[in-house]
């Protein structure tokens, strides 16, 4: 059904209810009906103060639901509109912020911060030490490792003390590790050094990292295994006396039933030389002691109650 229209003065009145509408309406605010559509779906009335609406003679007038919502005025409610996430949702909102959070985090503190560390590189030479440490003439280790490295073939043991190296004087530990970085891989070099108070040199030629490596990886890899005599490193007493010309490595313990124990090694003994190598630290004594071949006959050099002797220990296998 079409509304009425007066075309001359440009107004049209709902055929519906009979209530004037602006000819730019295309539903009746009185009744909701809908041109060409019949009723129209209220979601919203609009209540003007002081407003009336006026309707054809004969008509009964609208009256929206009391539950239809009203266009919000000035100082009036305010509904909010909720966003339509379900629990869920938002869990996997807080862990994908949670994550992004701890990715920016990390990103600053690999670029913001960061200390500056000095490291030697891959292709500084290497002369076969655990470590070297500052000591009073010069630099010290206590082991050489591993057997057939530069400093095992130079004749070097654990406790010397390098006071020069190709002709640079040493006192302190990072003057030869500096050596070391600037010295071509392959290059043989003079080492002066010290034991039991007196001076000695040798002919030292460095190796690189990996030929380091392979050696160290076959000696760790052998078939035969490593050596075992029946004591500990950490229950020694390094003793370096230059007043009694005492130099060796005390034993505190010896375990019971163990090679050294079997073979007459007493705790007291101060060992000063493994199968004619020099002793001087726990940890070279150790070392030797691992290198050698299980089940083989080595001549422990010892002090005992100041008398020197020779005992022959079969060492065990670890």
């Amino acid at each position: 059904m079409q509304p009425q229209q007066n075309f001359s003065a440009g107004e049209q009145f709902c055929a519906q209810c009979g209530s004037p509408m602006p000819k730019e309406m295309r539903f009746c605010r009185s009744c909701g009906n809908r041109l060409g559509e019949g009723p129209a779906e209220y979601t919203e009335t609009v209540r003007l103060s002081g407003a009336t609406a006026s309707r054809a003679p004969g008509t009964t007038p609208f009256y929206p639901s009391v539950n239809a919502p009203l266009v919000q005025q000035p100082g009036g409610y305010k509904r909010r509109r909720r966003l339509g996430f379900t629990g869920t949702t938002w869990i996997w909102i807080v862990l994908v912020a949670f994550f992004a959070t701890g990715g920016l985090m990390s990103a600053i503190k690999k670029n913001i911060g960061r200390p500056i560390t000095v490291s030697f590189g891959q292709n500084r030479s290497y002369v076969g030490v655990d470590n070297f440490d500052t000591t009073d003439g010069g630099a010290t280790f206590k082991n050489v490792e591993p057997p057939g490295g530069p400093a095992d073939k130079a004749g070097l043991v654990g406790g010397d003390v390098v006071t020069s190296f190709d002709g640079h004087p040493i006192k302190e530990a990072d003057e030869i590790m500096d050596l070391l970085g600037r010295t071509p891989v392959g290059k043989t070099v003079e080492v002066i050094y010290t034991r039991d108070g007196n001076f000695h040199n040798t002919q030292l030629t460095t190796v690189s990292r990996d030929e380091y490596n392979r050696l160290d990886r076959e000696y760790s890899r052998r078939p035969e295994g490593k050596g075992y005599f029946g004591f500990e490193s950490n229950r020694m007493t390094r003793l370096n006396d230059p007043s009694s010309k005492t130099y060796g490595v005390q034993i505190d313990y010896i375990e019971r039933n163990g090679p050294a124990d079997l073979f007459g090694i007493r705790k007291g003994d101060i060992i000063t030389d493994f199968d004619n190598v020099p002793i001087r630290t726990p940890d070279e004594f150790l070392s030797r002691v691992r290198r050698a071949l299980p089940y083989s006959t080595v001549n422990i050099t010892l002090l005992r109650e100041g008398q020197k002797m020779i005992i022959p220990v079969k060492i065990g296998k670890a």
